[in-house]
């Protein structure tokens, strides 16, 4: 306990008893009041502010708003129109009709007929009942193409997808059956019979288009070339003349409805197309027929690599231009690939003895020898560090110049050059057109004609006889022409004429050529050409009843350029007649035959199966004399 002095308890005041009056007294004695304490304040929130901060959102909300209504009808207004218009209208493409090509008659080879595109819009078929795998079952037997290729084309976001190029309309008319038409619910429709209705698949379209064919088959089909599936060509006259059969394409543009169809009196827009240019050809088709099926069958009995027909006219003109094997236009992947060109251009090669006749032009018009020389001939020749000899083993032999054609003597070639000097072959051989494409305006190899200044030492003597340089067929087959034709070169002539949709001809008109030799020289060229298809001739047996006929036979060694050498022959032969007024000239070559003696006995029944053909669908008449006598030894 604390030592300090306790404070003396509180009295408290006694209650007042209810109802007693409380007597007043002395107040009590109190201390200093404390200072009252100030009210509070109630403190309200700014209105203001809330007010403007709401109008601040409100501001920005209606200025997005504003931003976006000026984007859709100002700035974006044309895209946004452009594109609700691309959904309501469907542009179409309306294919030109592709000009014709047909032979000198006027008969078709290459045409076009009407087809229908099967186009696929994939969003329809996205949104319709239909699966693209389900519609790619019910038309890929009709279509010919793949289920699961077909069903790959169907599926996607594309509203334009090519399916078909070109259907038949009987195709396209099946197509619009195939369908099972359903209900909104997915069940399958059904008429008052019981039968399931069928339609066309939604989103599958129908455009009108045409379709190639090629009427006769393969004939020709190295000439005409071909299509790619797409309608884009190739190959042959189809892409050197595109520029005229194409045409130019028209469309159609039509407002449609939510489901793909045309609506009948919505808006609707066309150009229609304008069709391409028939092109005429000088070839004939029947001579083409004969020429392409005798070569054919020469080149499978013979086993040749390959094989070139050409009949031309004098003039130039190509009546048949046939290889072997041959492209069916129709069926392209039916046919190797290495036999989708035109060989008769596309293939260079030595041409062997038929060359002698340029050489002999050479001759006679240089005034070296003429028919009637007389030459020794030599089983075996030495010059330019080489042995020359001819194709067959003989004794020495005294011949006549003319006698080196009928015998086809390659010594007798090099002895009448060496009398006129080698280098001024060149201008002849030229002047008739080697080494210089035939300018048909279709792929070629014009073959090679070495310049004097690239010949070895044997160069020489191999060109009097036709080795040592190359050419094409058709090349070959017009220098001969020029020799026998008057003494001009001769310029190929392959497209007749063009005609336009509203009949404007425009013609091809045949190039004059420059003369190369004299009528006298020509001449002289063609009676020696006769002594071949004599008796002491090495073609006797092309001889032509009723007509006067002159032949050169060539056997030549072949260059391999995958063995970089010489391996098999080129044997060949070519034929003019009637000799007297000479008109047509056919020309046969087989590469690396496999059987046969010789130009003459292997190409020459060809030639002479042509030739008779030619003349009588030509009406060339017969020529009622008998040839000349030509001497061929001078023993």
């Amino acid at each position: 306990m604390s030592d300090r002095e306790l404070p003396p308890p509180r009295r408290r005041a006694p209650h007042p008893r209810p109802g007693a009056r409380r007597r007043p007294g002395p107040a009590p004695a109190r201390g200093p009041r404390p200072a009252p304490r100030p009210p509070a304040t109630l403190r309200l929130a700014d209105g203001r502010a809330r007010l403007r901060a709401a109008m601040l959102v409100v501001a920005i909300v209606l200025t997005l708003f504003l931003g976006r209504l000026v984007q859709l009808q100002g700035l974006d207004a044309s895209a946004y129109a452009a594109a609700a218009e691309k959904n309501r209208l469907r542009e179409v493409t309306l294919i030109a009709q592709r000009g014709s090509i047909t032979d000198t008659h006027g008969v078709p080879l290459a045409t076009s007929v009407e087809a229908v595109r099967v186009t696929a819009d994939q969003q329809q078929i996205a949104e319709s009942s239909s699966t693209p795998r389900a519609i790619a079952e019910a038309v890929s037997p009709i279509l010919g193409i793949d289920v699961d290729d077909l069903t790959e084309r169907l599926t996607g976001e594309r509203r334009y997808v090519v399916v078909a190029s070109a259907v038949t309309p009987e195709q396209w008319d099946r197509v619009t059956r195939s369908m099972p038409l359903r209900a909104r619910d997915g069940s399958v429709l059904r008429d008052e019979d019981g039968q399931v209705r069928t339609g066309r698949p939604v989103g599958l379209y129908g455009g009108s288009t045409t379709r190639r064919t090629y009427p006769s088959g393969d004939l020709a089909g190295n000439v005409l070339g071909f299509l790619s599936g797409d309608g884009r060509p190739l190959g042959g006259v189809e892409l050197a003349l595109a520029d005229e059969l194409d045409g130019r394409d028209g469309h159609t543009t039509y407002e449609r409805s939510p489901d793909g169809r045309e609506i009948p009196l919505g808006q609707s827009v066309s150009e229609d197309p304008v069709p391409g240019d028939d092109v005429v050809l000088t070839i004939d088709r029947d001579v083409q027929w004969v020429a392409q099926d005798a070569l054919a069958r020469k080149v499978e009995e013979t086993g040749a690599l390959s094989g070139q027909a050409v009949v031309m006219t004098v003039d130039g003109d190509i009546l048949a231009m046939a290889t072997a094997p041959t492209l069916d236009p129709a069926d392209p992947g039916g046919t190797p690939e290495e036999a989708r060109g035109n060989s008769a251009l596309q293939d260079a090669y030595e041409p062997g003895s038929v060359g002698k006749l340029l050489t002999a032009a050479a001759v006679v018009e240089e005034g070296a020898v003429t028919p009637e020389t007389a030459l020794t001939i030599p089983n075996r020749l030495a010059r330019g560090g080489d042995s020359f000899k001819d194709f067959e083993d003989h004794g020495t032999v005294g011949m006549t110049y003319a006698g080196t054609i009928a015998r086809s003597s390659n010594i007798g070639q090099i002895l009448a050059a060496e009398r006129m000097g080698f280098s001024e072959l060149l201008p002849y051989f030229r002047g008739f057109g080697l080494g210089e494409p035939v300018g048909l305006g279709l792929p070629e190899q014009p073959g090679y004609l070495p310049p004097e200044e690239t010949w070895s030492a044997t160069t020489p003597y191999t060109l009097t006889f036709g080795q040592g340089y190359s050419v094409n067929a058709v090349q070959m087959t017009a220098a001969v022409a020029g020799v026998v034709g008057g003494g001009t070169r001769v310029h190929p002539r392959l497209v007749e004429r063009v005609v336009a949709p509203d009949g404007t001809v425009r013609e091809n008109p045949v190039r004059e050529g420059e003369r190369v030799v004299s009528e006298e020289t020509s001449d002289a060229v063609v009676r020696m050409m006769e002594a071949v298809v004599g008796e002491d001739g090495t073609a006797p047996a092309t001889a032509i009843a009723g007509y006067r006929t002159a032949g050169k036979t060539g056997t030549a060694n072949r260059f391999d350029e995958e063995a970089g050498g010489y391996s098999g022959w080129t044997m060949s032969y070519v034929q003019v007649a009637p000799a007297d007024d000479p008109q047509l000239v056919v020309y046969v070559a087989l590469q690396r035959p496999r059987s046969g003696s010789g130009g003459g006995s292997t190409a020459g029944p060809v030639v002479k199966e042509v030739m008779e053909f030619a003349l009588q669908s030509q009406r060339v008449p017969p020529t009622g004399e008998e040839p000349p006598a030509v001497r061929v030894y001078t023993d």
